[in-house]
């Protein structure tokens, strides 16, 4: 029979069986098999992961801190539990004269039942690359657990200054947990085992849900923060505060603003018309029309406000500012004298005009077209209008 167990029979307990039934320090990958690394902790609390964290120490040697990890063997093998009660030290060979290389610091367990040979223990050894111009990290035997790439220059040695250990050591060490425990990620990022287990990766606390980490927020659809707003959307409908401080919402492809707008547009520029008639066109300016684009709020309504400073020649006859509200091609709200704002004066007067729009479509775009006229033509009359404006605030 194939099934193991631990200290049930009364004599024949194998090393095998206590590798193999072993729950304590185990992050899963499959139902038998554990994920390789290091336990997570430090003194006093400050950092993610300080077991074997290493450092240079001389021009050729590194120390490596003290620390637990647990090594995944073969899936008959189990795991093997290592243990480094105190620091070490470990002396790279010299530099090739001509070419860097790339070494790997691990942590290694023999067996001699699976590798044929007369060891049985675990080390703290270097797996040493070749020399080439463009080196490449040595593969990694069975049984190992890579814990540093440390890239040894050409001519490396204690004699010439040694390995620049800033920029030569690079930390692939990974953490697990208890069976259940919240993973703190460091490294590479690895998937799951099974839905409903979490990892924090930092800025966002996630949770596997069969194919993917999902960031915890979206779970109990709360608001991402903004100090994790470069977490991807999980669902259309989610929240989140921007960086910028609004509140954004994800459609499906992007994230828009909750509450859009106000939309504003204006035009500091004097111009004038002598037109009895409707017309978007102002002599004298540089720009016409003034337009407004908008996107209909949820409500379905806004609050549309546009005015200037207006004249006309006489103080006896009008000149109208009135605005046209289409959709494409299609209006919406034509031109009326009734809903404009007006003046009679031969002086310069601010006038504006506010009123609501409702009806509209949610998140459909609209346009407002400001439109200019006099009243008459005889006398000759005109119409002069300064800083245009149209401004539109939507309605929650």
């Amino acid at each position: 029979m194939n099934l193991r167990s631990s200290w049930v029979t009364e004599t024949g307990q194998t090393r095998e069986d206590t590798r193999l039934t072993q729950t304590g320090v185990t992050t899963m990958t499959n139902p038998v098999q554990v994920r390789s690394g290091v336990l997570p902790g430090s003194y006093g609390g400050q950092y993610r992961l300080s077991g074997f964290w290493t450092f240079g120490s001389a021009a050729m040697s590194v120390t490596v801190s003290e620390g637990r990890a647990v090594i995944q063997g073969e899936i008959s093998q189990g795991v093997f539990p290592v243990t480094l009660p105190a620091s070490e030290v470990v002396t790279f060979a010299p530099g090739n004269a001509t070419y860097s290389r790339i070494d790997l610091l691990v942590l290694r367990v023999y067996d001699k039942l699976y590798d044929g040979g007369t060891r049985t223990e675990a080390t703290i050894e270097i797996i040493q690359g070749a020399a080439e111009q463009s080196p490449k990290v040595p593969v990694v035997p069975p049984r190992c657990l890579p814990l540093y790439e440390v890239t040894v220059p050409a001519g490396a040695s204690a004699g010439n200054g040694g390995i620049p250990w800033a920029s030569s050591l690079k930390d692939l060490r990974t953490p697990v947990v208890a069976l259940g425990g919240i993973l703190p990620v460091e490294g590479a990022v690895l998937p799951g085992a099974y839905p409903g287990q979490y990892q924090d990766a930092g800025g966002a606390l996630q949770r596997w849900d069969g194919g993917a980490w999902v960031s915890y927020p979206s779970a109990l659809g709360s608001i991402i923060p903004n100090s994790a707003s470069s977490t991807p959307a999980s669902y259309t409908g989610q929240y989140r505060d921007s960086t910028s401080g609004r509140l954004q919402r994800w459609d499906g492809t992007t994230w828009v603003p909750v509450v859009a707008g106000p939309y504003f547009v204006d035009n500091r520029d004097y111009g004038d018309t002598t037109s009895t008639a409707y017309t978007s066109t102002l002599a004298g300016r540089i720009t016409n029309p003034l337009t407004l684009n908008f996107v209909a709020p949820p409500s379905r309504a806004v609050v549309i406000s546009f005015g200037a400073k207006l004249r006309s020649t006489s103080p006896d006859f009008y000149a109208y500012m009135a605005l046209k509200l289409t959709q494409g091609a299609t209006v919406i709200s034509d031109l009326e004298d009734d809903y404009a704002t007006v003046v009679a004066s031969k002086h310069m007067v601010s006038a504006s005009s506010t009123y609501r729009q409702s009806g509209l479509t949610a998140g459909a775009t609209y346009t407002l077209t400001a439109f200019f006229r006099i009243s008459a033509t005889t006398p000759a009359l005109t119409g002069g209008f300064d800083n245009t404006f149209i401004k539109v605030d939507p309605l929650p």
